[in-house]
């Protein structure tokens, strides 16, 4: 497959503030890419966008060019969930930086507890960032995407094709991120877009050690899972994979590969004979997830970012 040079290019990452979507931007920038930054906690933003702007002023410098070439890199405070903030925050990219080339919609959070256990409303709150901030993402960047000819890299997860207790609103918001890429890929294709999706299974990202910090018994269920989905991956090297795979235009990045495999075995990892295996072991944990949530006392991670609703964290 034919690599694109990200030189020059104009990539938007939502959920930019920390995990995979900082570090794919930074790994974005470090390929010639034009960044905007685009998520909540505005001071984290904000010293992402300087560090990037600091290193491509010297870059300049050591050139021979001028060391005060304007920023290539900017940053908006926005909630996927908004799709006014969103609109405000492309048209500020556009502006700034001239169109957009590539998007990567990764802003995502995870909720504590069980459908008996646990606040409904969290439910809502996952699938509404996971899955409709997506779609949002989309909507206010497809003008931009078309006419660039661009890509949309759509992050799904190892859990659009496979479940565990405690992740059913994430688990559910994953596999329609997955399949609302599929559809849009065909819808776009004829226009020159590429879309693709991104399933990652255990990142090295706040979101994961929060989890485990959070509820043990999640943490014991992860290390007994077989390979690979029991296996961890560096953010720096989660991040690099997605943007091997903007500059390919994939159609699908797995986090290891090996989780392609995962993929092509979803009637296995969803079907009767999993629910036995897995269904075996959740009639003692969930039990003591459930107790652990109750005790936790709040629906998010703690490095999950809050306003007056809750907001997403990547």
């Amino acid at each position: 497959m034919t690599s694109q040079s990200l030189a020059g290019k104009t990539v938007l990452v939502t959920g930019a503030a920390r995990g995979i979507g900082e570090h794919t931007a930074r790994v974005a920038a470090a390929r010639g890419a034009r960044v905007a930054l685009v998520g909540l906690e505005p001071e984290r933003l904000a010293a992402v966008a300087r560090d990037l702007n600091a290193g491509a002023r010297d870059l300049n410098a050591g050139a021979g060019a001028s060391a005060d070439a304007g920023d290539r890199h900017v940053w908006y405070e926005c909630d996927v969930t908004d799709q006014a903030s969103l609109e405000q925050a492309v048209r500020g990219t556009v502006e700034a930086l001239g169109g957009i080339d590539a998007v990567v919609a990764n802003a995502g959070v995870a909720n504590r507890g069980t459908i008996a256990v646990g606040d409904i409303e969290a439910f809502v709150r996952t699938v509404d960032v996971n899955l409709i901030g997506v779609m949002r993402t989309v909507g206010a960047t497809v003008e931009h995407v078309i006419a660039s000819r661009g890509y949309f890299l759509l992050v799904s997860s190892a859990a659009a094709f496979t479940v565990l207790p405690g992740m059913a609103a994430y688990c559910a918001s994953k596999a329609g991120v997955e399949q609302f890429g599929n559809a849009i890929r065909l819808e776009l294709a004829h226009r020159g877009v590429a879309v693709g999706t991104a399933h990652p299974v255990w990142i090295d990202t706040d979101m994961v050690r929060d989890a485990k910090d959070d509820l043990p018994e999640f943490g014991d269920t992860l290390r007994k899972l077989p390979w690979p989905l029991n296996t961890y991956t560096s953010v720096e090297a989660c991040a690099t994979a997605f943007v091997d795979g903007i500059e390919r235009r994939r159609r699908r990045i797995y986090v290891p590969r090996a989780i392609a495999a995962i993929q092509a075995l979803r009637t296995i990892t969803t079907g009767p004979i999993a629910d036995a295996i897995v269904g075996r072991a959740a009639r003692r944990s969930v039990p003591l997830m459930e107790e652990q949530v109750r005790k936790l006392g709040r629906a998010f991670g703690a490095h999950t970012a809050t306003s007056a609703t809750t907001r997403e964290r990547s």
